[in-house]
């Protein structure tokens, strides 16, 4: 029911300035439910609504029906009491009501007792809806204002569905310590940027919390047991769910037996967390059945949870109980879970079941397209539709990410890096335009499953035909909101294990950092034309050498938000932050470069913003920070027992402190070799001739490699290319990596491919940009700095492209031909070796001038690669070769 806002003189605000301006006034017609804990916590706004009633001589009916204190002293001057009692059944009460209402007639005023103890009176919650559903109407009619409170805690979603579907404003109410929040849920006929958005009451103002945090940490605490969507569903999944809280409750009173602890626990886990027996054991000791208990309490549909929530799971509880000094930091979660269920049965019910299906993979990937357009038209049931209903008023209007997390996903061996899509919603509008856009995401995830690269991902391992189900992670953003944006302070991911030792002083064993100001974005995707900042955890103070020559340079430009004005997410220029920071604390993240301030300064320049380099410098001179994030990395580790890589956000506090939320963990699938697999490169023979050589980056195994075939772009033909072109050498180099037979690649073939620039950008004009999947087969990766001045190889360690390199064991070399212990031997690829292109895909032959693909021993002339990580230097070198100089 909505009308439009008619305001009347006699008509009272909430007695509240500040909630007021939340709700934008109260509005004639309006039902208010407050949702709150206790009846004191109700008094705390029917108190300023009595009073400012009173002020304004209104017409204010108290009706006094409920057990519990009474909310207004006999004697209230300008009040009505009306004393009802509820005993004499559903009918009598109501009647007495509805006849006192229309006695009263147009624009009065209601305060009404807690509706929560006439479902005691009548035993059912279903009356108490249905009292509801009379009277709400009613009162709408005739132009009143009326409060009434519902306890939380106390009541089945018959009763909870019908009031929230009936009343025009339902507001949560939190106490959290010595604070209070509010949360509206529904504001019939309102809408601003904020109004579902949790406030904090503060003496005559309710401001909204800009830290996700600060509301996960009061949210996350309190029961919401109206959220717990296993105990309204009908068969085997809420018997289980019920038999568990029953078993938990007898546990904690000391009544339950072992065995059937055991029995309930095993269950629970099979039945949502994993099936997978290497994780079993983990769970076992990390996770209790309270813990389980509560992870289905907040599923939507039922099955699996997938690998990326047990591993955000797993890894918290691993902080908790093994690392002291990542407790005191560790920020809360209020994460809810999509079981697989609710993915397969969506494939099912929009006829996509069948196309999932083929007898060789180039079928699947024909029928795939077909699958990924009905699942992105397709409609879920309306349970589902419900439930993410249910999800979005708790999370309000804090914006969320939808997370896949797959069945395989997280997995040791099966990294799945960036595999499956994942999607924020900025969560701004209407609860209809968020639940839109909220439905739309969900179903992008559902369709990644169904991509290629994820299809030739899995048949590369072997995965094909294993269960292959996609449930979802949803999470609220962690961040702070500043001006428009909202964002966390830094993000980033860590390693247990260093794969690029840029320096001799670093200690691979201590881990690393990859870190980026805003969201973490930019730290898990190779950007373009932008850099991370790399930490080595026992020394990070030593950066490596081409950020040591330029820090401005070699610096972050862009930071990656969500614009809650645009309702999207956005990237924006950090300079643009600098001079308008609202809030954001640039001095925290990011310092001046001397050399920069000092021409601004010579130049007489006083805007001196362009000085400012993201370098998360102030953070990084806290001790404190890396010593917990080398900690934490070291006890998941050991936990784990194997290398492990996590996502992460940090925000700061304004009393100087940081917390950190643990975002997601899997195991990271280095090859870590032992001493005496360590090769040494040694003096090469006399009658050797270097194709190139490098002093790093180097990033894989240390290795010996006799290389079978080149695939070497030439730098010069390539900068004269369009955009187009360059797309089709992509394409090109992914058929040449995947020929067999007459191609001459077979699976023991090793391919090394050089290019200029990236390898994987997204932007032609910075590198060549191949899927991954197209490059999956080879055995190392040469990028080379030439082609033009701004073309710098990114040593993007931690993204999800160099997580593919390191899972596959492919070596990551960079090549600096104008740098000290660099070269590259251009007449060689470019002019004495042959060109065996035309060769094996005629129909290639114009792009013969930028694409040499170079057979190597065919004269009984082998290459070889040398590569030695730890002291970052390789040879690459041809034995009898002739013609290169």
């Amino acid at each position: 029911m909505n009308r439009p806002h008619t305001p009347s003189s006699a008509f009272p605000s909430t007695g509240l300035p500040g909630l007021d301006q939340i709700l934008q006034g109260l509005r004639l017609g309006d039902n208010v439910v407050f949702q709150v804990e206790s009846i004191e916590d109700y008094l705390e706004f029917v108190q300023p609504y009595v009073r400012q009633s009173i002020r304004d001589k209104g017409k204010l009916i108290y009706f006094r029906f409920a057990r519990h204190a009474e909310l207004l002293p006999k004697d209230t001057p300008g009040v009505q009491r009306l004393n009802i009692s509820p005993d004499a059944g559903f009918e009598p009460f109501v009647s007495e009501v509805v006849s006192a209402i229309g006695h009263h007639g147009l624009e009065s005023l209601y305060l009404f007792d807690s509706l929560s103890d006439l479902a005691v009176d009548w035993f059912s919650d279903s009356m108490l809806a249905n009292f509801f559903m009379i009277v709400c109407p009613y009162l709408y009619t005739l132009d009143t204002i009326a409060y009434f409170a519902l306890r939380k805690k106390r009541h089945s979603s018959t009763a909870i569905d019908g009031i929230h579907n009936t009343a025009q404003l339902i507001i949560d109410v939190y106490r959290h310590g010595d604070r209070t929040y509010v949360q509206p849920v529904k504001s019939d006929g309102r809408y601003s940027p904020t109004i579902f958005t949790l406030h904090q009451w503060r003496g005559e103002t309710f401001e909204p919390v800009r830290s996700s945090s600060e509301i996960s940490e009061v949210l996350s605490q309190i029961p919401q047991p109206w959220l717990e969507f296993s105990s309204s569903r009908p068969g085997t999944w809420r018997s289980y769910f019920l038999e568990a809280q029953q078993v938990l409750t007898q546990q904690k009173a000391g009544e339950a037996e072992p065995e059937a602890i055991d029995a309930c626990f095993n269950r629970l886990m099979r039945m949502a967390l994993t099936r997978e027996d290497r994780f079993h054991h983990l769970v076992r000791k990390y996770l209790s059945l309270e813990d389980l208990i509560r992870v289905l309490g907040r599923m939507v549909g039922t099955g699996l949870i997938g690998g990326k929530a047990l591993g955000m799971l797993l890894a918290r509880a691993m902080l908790w109980k093994d690392c002291p000094a990542a407790q005191a930091v560790l920020e809360p979660h209020d994460s809810f879970f999509v079981g697989s269920d609710v993915f397969y049965t969506h494939l099912v019910r929009n006829n996509c079941w069948w196309l999932r299906h083929g007898t060789t993979l180039e079928e699947r990937l024909d029928n795939a397209k077909t699958a990924r357009e009905r699942v992105i038209d397709g409609q879920f049931t309306e349970t589902v539709t419900q439930q993410f209903e249910e999800l979005l008023d708790y999370f309000g209007q804090s914006p969320l990410i939808v997370r896949s997390s797959s069945l395989l996903e997280d997995n040791y061996g099966n990294a799945f890096s960036g595999k499956y899509e994942s999607f924020f919603c900025a969560n701004q509008g209407t609860p209809s335009q968020r639940l839109e856009a909220f439905v739309d995401a969900v179903r992008q995830v559902y369709a990644s499953s169904l991509s290629e690269d994820a299809l030739i991902y899995r048949s590369k391992r072997g995965l094909l035909e294993q269960d292959e189900q996609m449930a979802l992670l949803i999470q609220r953003v962690s961040g702070n909101r500043f001006g428009p944006y909202m964002a966390p302070h830094a993000a980033g991911v860590g390693f247990s294990f260093n794969a690029y030792a840029w320096h001799k002083d670093i200690d691979r064993s201590a881990g690393m950092l990859r870190l980026v100001v805003g969201l973490g974005t930019r730290a898990v995707n190779r950007t373009d034309d932008d850099y991370a900042t790399l930490v080595a955890l026992n020394a990070p103070h030593i950066r490596p050498q081409t950020v040591q020559e330029d820090p401005k340079r070699f610096s972050q430009r862009k930071i990656d938000v969500i614009d809650l004005s645009a309702n999207r997410f956005q990237s924006v220029d950090f300079r643009k932050l600098v001079e308008h920071p609202e809030g954001f604390p640039i001095a925290d993240v990011a310092e001046q470069d001397p050399g920069t301030l000092a021409r601004l300064r010579y130049g007489g320049i006083q805007d001196l913003s362009a000085a400012w380099i993201p370098n998360l410098a102030p953070l990084l001179k806290r001790k404190e920070f890396v010593h917990v994030m080398r900690e934490a990395l070291r006890a998941l580790e050991l936990a784990y027992g194997n290398a492990v890589d996590v996502e992460f956000t940090v925000n700061l506090n304004e009393d100087g402190g940081f917390s950190v939320n643990l975002v997601q963990c899997r195991p990271f699938q280095v090859k870590i070799k032992k001493a005496e697999d360590i090769i040494s490169l040694g003096d090469l023979p006399a009658d050797t001739e270097t194709l190139f050589a490098t002093r790093g980056p180097i990033i894989g195994p240390r290795a010996s490699i006799e290389i079978d075939r080149i695939i070497y772009v030439v730098p010069s033909e390539y900068s004269r290319l369009s955009t187009q072109d360059r797309y089709e050498v992509a394409r090109l180099i992914g058929r040449i990596t995947h020929l067999t037979d007459k191609g001459g690649n077979d699976q023991d073939t090793s391919i090394m491919v050089i290019g200029p620039g990236r390898w994987g950008t997204s932007t032609p004009a910075l590198g060549i940009p191949v899927n991954f999947s197209e490059i999956e087969n080879i055995s190392a990766i040469v990028e080379v700095g030439i082609m033009h001045q701004d073309l710098v190889p990114d040593v993007s360690i931690g993204t999800h492209f160099f997580n593919d390199l390191v899972e596959l064991d492919i070596l990551y070399l960079t090549v600096l031909p104008n740098r000290e212990g660099h070269a590259l031997n251009q007449p060689f690829f470019e002019q004495a070796s042959e060109n065996v292109l035309t060769a094996i895909l005629p129909q290639a032959a114009r792009f013969a001038p930028v694409l040499r693909v170079i057979d190597c021993g065919r004269d009984g002339q082998p290459i070889r690669l040398f590569a030695d990580t730890r002291k970052q230097r390789a040879c690459c070198f041809c034995t009898g070769c002739s013609g290169g100089t």
